[in-house]
């Protein structure tokens, strides 16, 4: 018994627990954001409310999500260099990064009121809850250069394997979120405006806290201003070659998880209101997940930066056990205790009734999606963005595929078409995985930037 226990729990798993544990904790408190949101606005009088927040953190993600790149690359090369130990490398991870994120974020400030406008009216549906969106984008949408420079920050923490900087950083972050949407919205009745504010003095506050902590850490790894001047410069090329196919992958991604809300936004408001509300499900599920998909970023870019086959197959291995332990764990629990978080959530009877007929699928969505976050994980740390864009095209094509379904399964058809794009992508990364081990490949071509 206590060697079946040392081999399932050995020192790779534990060195992975070690990052994973910190950032499950912390980015569960990211879509405990997305809960408390979901809690506050759903006991409003109103479900126009709850779907106006919906569908505008459906366009904020999309946009900004679009976008994640920034953290995802970033967390590659610098887990690459890290393991390399090359300190100018470390550097340009972050500064080239940073350049991109806040010229992006400028420029969704000032362009957001025709973005605004463009989404919205793609979106369509009913007119009460477009304006309760456009009341939340408003506002929301200021706080994209602090948004989009958080990516970087925290990809950069990720990949030096810094684990209490991040940590830090998501927990004070969303907290600071939480306390205030609480006061704004149920304290001051600001309703979605209130959300909105929250979330923007947030991003900033969050901002502020991380880039003190990147310098922390640079100084001690000998990065000091001299390094930092020079990081803007280099190869950009290659850095926005990889980061193109990843925006890619992510604009595939977000196009699917968006059809979600505008199909339900189609079937009625109560519909896009219970979907927005067991959507919280899956995203605690993945949020919590993901951890382990950083800490395989982390790990397999620094035995790729090594070149350290056995490292990397240590961690994959490690990390298969690790999270598909947890993934029953969330299946198990929305089994047994579903509708009691559903009750927590609203107050509203319809909602009630209506999610009673969709839990099924938050059971089986964890078992579902485990395997492609993990391996998302293994391709971020190598930086193999165009492998990570194939397979979301894959994906893609079966949830469109599955959407022909929609008239006769209706709300059904949406959650079937969403857990066959989580087993597509793990299936798809999962054959690329294998064929770079069968051929010795996977350390050949590296693709990041010198």
């Amino acid at each position: 018994m206590q060697l079946s226990l040392a081999a399932f729990f050995g020192h790779t798993d534990r060195a992975l627990w070690r990052l994973a544990l910190p950032m499950i904790f912390s980015n569960i408190t990211v879509p405990l954001l997305g809960l408390v949101d979901t809690a506050v606005i759903g006991h409003l009088d109103s479900p126009d409310y709850l779907g106006g927040v919906a569908v505008g953190a459906m366009v904020t993600s999309f946009l900004f999500m679009l976008l994640l790149f920034l953290r995802m690359s970033t967390t590659g090369l610098a887990a690459q260099a890290f393991g390399a130990q090359d300190a100018p490398r470390l550097a340009r991870a972050f500064m080239q990064p940073l350049l991109l994120a806040l010229l992006a974020g400028v420029a969704i400030l000032l362009l957001r009121g025709p973005l605004i406008a463009l989404a919205l009216k793609m979106v369509g549906g009913h007119e009460a809850v477009l304006a309760q969106a456009r009341i939340f984008l408003e506002i929301r949408w200021l706080s994209a250069p602090a948004a989009l420079a958080n990516m970087v920050i925290l990809g950069w923490l990720l990949g030096v394997q810094y684990v209490r900087a991040p940590v830090i950083l998501l927990i004070v972050g969303n907290l600071l979120n939480i306390v205030l949407d609480l006061w704004l919205v149920v304290g001051l009745h600001w309703n979605v405006s209130g959300a909105a504010w929250a979330t923007v003095t947030a991003e900033y506050a969050t901002l502020l806290l991380g880039l003190w902590l990147v310098w922390r850490v640079m100084q001690r790894r000998g990065i000091g201003w001299p390094l930092l001047a020079r990081g803007w410069q280099g190869d950009l090329r290659r850095l926005l070659a990889l980061n193109r196919d990843i925006m890619l992958r992510s604009l595939l991604l977000q196009l699917c998880f968006a059809s979600l809300t505008i199909l339900g936004a189609r079937l009625g408001s109560e519909t896009v209101a219970v979907n927005a509300l067991l959507m919280n499900l899956l995203t605690f599920t993945a949020y919590a997940l993901d951890g382990f998909a950083y800490a395989v970023e982390a790990h397999s870019g620094q035995a790729f930066g090594a070149r350290n086959r056995a490292r990397l197959l240590a961690v994959w291995y490690a990390a298969c056990r690790q999270a598909g332990i947890v993934a029953l764990g969330f299946a198990a629990a929305y089994a047994l205790f579903g509708m009691q978080i559903v009750f927590a959530l609203t107050s509203l009877p319809a909602l009630r009734q209506l999610a009673e007929h969709y839990l099924g699928w938050q059971v089986i969505l964890p078992l579902a999606g485990v395997w492609c976050y993990l391996l998302d994980g293994m391709f971020v740390g190598a930086t193999r963005g165009r492998e990570m864009r194939n397979s979301m095209a894959v994906a893609a094509a079966g949830y469109g595929l599955t959407l022909l379904t929609l008239p006769w399964l209706g709300n059904h058809a949406l959650w079937l078409a969403l857990t066959l794009f989580l087993v597509l992508r793990g299936a798809a990364l999962g054959w690329m995985w294998h064929r770079h081990w069968q051929q010795d490949s996977w350390f050949s071509a590296a693709s990041a930037p010198h």
